[in-house]
């Protein structure tokens, strides 16, 4: 079960695909995050995602606000990823241990080995205000992230 709104936000800290660390702490009080789990890389749901945050990218990383998504793939499969498909935001590794911060956000899916989509809007303070989790096959509409991006 996803963690709910209105509760603090389980911090984190995972490798980014260029291999730094990234740890959640790091924007509070700071920035928003829309931080958006998501299955694998290079398959065609996900990559239809991140990259339509790619062609929306000043929506979702601002001055107010930063994209962090994050997979189970290794920091080296995202790299590729990320230079294949031109995504300039941090592509954040779940790898090892296997799926930990997918599980403390409550959208690992212990049968499939991966992430479902689950993405949730923290705020300055850290508490998630919003989120939404489909599965696997399911894309998510970028256009309810500006809405409740717009709502903080």
């Amino acid at each position: 079960m996803a963690i709910e709104v209105g509760t603090e936000a389980p911090d984190f800290e995972l490798k980014d695909n260029h291999g730094r660390t990234v740890r959640l702490a790091d924007f509070r009080g700071g920035k928003n995050v829309v931080l958006l789990f998501y299955p694998f890389a290079f398959t065609g749901v996900c990559t239809g995602e991140l990259c339509a945050l790619r062609d929306e990218l000043p929506r979702f990383e601002n001055a107010d606000t930063q994209l962090l998504a994050v997979s189970n793939d290794s920091i080296h499969t995202l790299r590729v990823f990320a230079e294949q498909e031109g995504l300039e935001y941090p592509l954040l590794s779940d790898f090892w241990p296997h799926g930990e911060t997918s599980r403390a956000y409550g959208v690992f899916d212990e049968d499939k080995g991966c992430a479902v989509r689950g993405t949730f809007i923290i705020d300055k303070a850290g508490t998630v205000r919003w989120s939404v989790v489909n599965g696997l096959p399911d894309a998510r509409d970028l256009n309810d992230y500006v809405k409740a991006l717009e709502a903080l």
